[in-house]
């Protein structure tokens, strides 16, 4: 197999990087990005500690994210299983990447910078759903901000419903659940998750 194994290379196979590729990249959240970013109710979260790498999905009711200023973000951290993967990273790393969807927008958001855990009272009590309030919440501080080029959107047709997977057709969660362990009571797992999650969200 050939293989790429120098920046060089790579840069030679690429050619010269667009204007717009670099002129895109901001240092703050411009009124037009933050205008993305507030529309979006998932993002996927990366996060680095000395174990590897971690990707997270989160979401929420309007958007993922509460923006604060031009640099500052915040996200609540709701219910969720507790493995608290991405939180362990960011306290020992503080660095983190964002990518953010807007259903029915092939344009995405993007986002790099650094993230402490709050648990502050006030910010917690700030984010009151239903009665309840987050664990912690992610506290963000933007580094580099920018759009990507809608092509791998479009590529997908991530939005035409048409090309939606018709859920029976795929494993159900606790189907994967049994393929890892072989005892695992998939039927049982299965039929009670819709309602332990319609009462867990928050």
């Amino acid at each position: 197999m050939s293989i790429i194994t120098s920046v060089e290379e790579l840069r030679t196979l690429y050619g010269v990087v667009g204007e717009a590729s670099i002129t895109k990249v901001t240092q703050v959240l411009t009124p037009l990005y933050r205008r993305m970013i507030e529309a979006s109710p998932f993002m996927a979260l990366a996060t680095v500690g000395p174990e590897g790498l971690d990707c997270s999905p989160r979401g929420d009711l309007g958007g993922v994210v509460r923006v604060e200023d031009e640099r500052t973000l915040h996200l609540p951290d709701w219910r969720g299983n507790n493995r608290v993967d991405s939180l362990e990273n960011i306290v020992r790393d503080p660095r983190v990447a964002m990518m953010f969807l807007v259903p029915g927008s092939s344009t995405t958001m993007r986002l790099n910078g650094r993230a402490v855990v709050s648990i502050e009272p006030s910010l917690l009590e700030s984010f009151e759903m239903d009665g309840k309030h987050p664990r912690c919440v992610v506290v963000i501080t933007a580094e580099e901000v920018y759009f990507q080029c809608a092509r791998a959107v479009m590529r997908a047709e991530l939005w035409n419903a048409e090309r939606f997977s018709d859920p029976a057709s795929l494993p159900s969660p606790g189907m994967m659940l049994k393929s890892a362990k072989g005892d695992f009571d998939q039927e049982t797992y299965d039929r009670e998750w819709p309602a332990r999650a319609a009462k867990t969200l928050w």
